[in-house]
């Protein structure tokens, strides 16, 4: 089975969104695993955000990348440029990296409806990313 990784800076929002993503797109043939480079706990509006999905996010938890320096990854998905330019080094043989730069949500001030707005414009890109990154990197292969 595919080991992937997802990297965020703070392993609560974009991550655990693309984790979520990820998991039903891939139907459990996968590991998954998110981290970030630090750990900010779930946030609340991606839970809220991918709810209205039909995705439910609410017990993931927010994991350090150091927590996972012996799992031989097949791919590594940096999901912010902080994560990406300050990620440790992970010691998996051959991972693909991959890299995306999303918009983040959490760091939008504004009204209720500016703010659900932000993590609906977040979930809509992350999820076209990781439906792109299932059938190019994942559809050919075995899961």
């Amino acid at each position: 089975m595919k080991n992937i990784l997802l990297l965020c800076t703070g392993n609560s929002c974009r991550s655990q969104m693309a984790h979520g993503y990820l998991n039903i797109l891939t139907e459990g043939k996968v590991n998954i695993f998110s981290a970030g480079i630090e750990t900010h706990g779930i946030n609340l509006g991606a839970v809220s955000i991918m709810k209205e999905d039909g995705i439910d996010i609410s017990n993931h938890t927010s994991n350090n990348v150091t927590e996972y320096t012996e799992i031989d990854f097949d791919y590594i998905l940096t999901v912010c440029d902080h994560a990406n330019e300050n990620c440790p080094y992970i010691p998996s043989k051959n991972a693909m990296r991959l890299h995306h730069n999303f918009f983040d949500p959490s760091k939008v001030i504004g009204s209720d409806e500016e703010k659900h707005a932000a993590f609906l414009k977040a979930s809509t890109e992350i999820k076209d990313y990781v439906k792109d990154f299932v059938r190019t990197h994942l559809a050919t292969s075995k899961l």
